[in-house]
């Protein structure tokens, strides 16, 4: 299920945070799932490279602890990008409430 949202997430948690490097990324999702959204670097580095692709994010590589560990950061269209998908994803979780727990009015 997450797949088809993996942008969004990595879209926003970018935008709460400054700049991340890909298993910083895995991790945070993790905890904040508690443990029920386990993402794969198989699944993460094919979306950062398409969302960089996009102009999405920008790639800042540095030297920690003796290795070069690349973080991403958003750019400015990623910014705005990250706001779109985030609210088109809870407009289609809202509709998905109102299908699963409908509320019956009756007048």
């Amino acid at each position: 299920m997450y797949k088809g949202n993996l942008d969004t997430i990595i879209l926003k948690l970018l935008s709460e945070h400054n700049k991340m490097y890909g298993y910083e990324i895995t991790q945070k999702v993790k905890e904040l799932s508690q443990g029920k959204i386990n993402i794969k670097e198989g699944a993460l580095y094919p979306a950062l490279h398409r969302l960089k692709s996009k102009g999405f994010l920008e790639v800042e590589t540095l030297k920690v602890d003796n290795r070069l560990r690349k973080y991403y950061k958003l750019t400015k269209n990623g910014n705005k990008e990250s706001i779109v998908k985030t609210a088109e994803l809870e407009e289609f979780i809202n509709t998905m409430q109102l299908l699963l727990n409908p509320k019956f009015n009756f007048k």
